[in-house]
């Protein structure tokens, strides 16, 4: 039996929006822009220094709705302070299953793929280099496996790889 998550409404709104922006029907064109004002609403409503589940969560499928890599990095980073303030106690309140280190590969390997793009290889290979470092965190299912597999796979200093795209 799969873990249910305890309802909490913020996250369904998040989860709402997230869903909204990967759909890829043809009616369903301007349904990035939509999530992406949608969560971005929902920013400013939880504000900087609010929920860090919430930010960090937000922060981090927004910015896989933004239209430059600059602003894609920008919520990378605010992805990635946000876990900084982030318990497992917190994150267990809404699945118990949720470790905070596990999200930190992910995290890292988008700051990475942000830095490649952008030719910095060097913040790339640092990135890399430390969700590297946090794999052992990861579960033993899909979710980590992809992970792991992404990360195996990163190519840091070529910025034409866009498979992770």
């Amino acid at each position: 039996m799969t873990e249910q998550p305890t309802a909490d409404p913020t996250m369904t709104r998040i989860i709402e929006a997230v869903q909204l922006g990967q759909g890829g029907a043809p009616a369903q064109a301007r349904a990035p822009a939509q999530a992406r004002a949608l969560l971005t609403a929902l920013w400013d409503d939880i504000g900087p220094t609010g929920d860090a589940l919430h930010r960090c969560t937000l922060a981090h499928h927004l910015a896989d709705l933004q239209d430059s890599t600059e602003a894609e990095l920008n919520w990378d980073e605010r992805a990635l302070a946000a876990v900084s303030e982030l318990t497992d106690e917190r994150a267990q309140r809404y699945l118990s299953s949720l470790q905070v280190q596990a999200f930190l590969p992910s995290l890292h390997l988008n700051l990475a793929d942000c830095h490649r793009r952008l030719g910095n290889v060097g913040a790339a290979r640092e990135h890399l280099a430390r969700a590297r470092e946090h794999l052992v965190r990861l579960p033993d299912d899909p979710y980590g496996e992809t992970i792991r597999v992404a990360v195996r796979d990163f190519v840091e200093d070529d910025p034409t790889d866009h498979r992770r795209r």
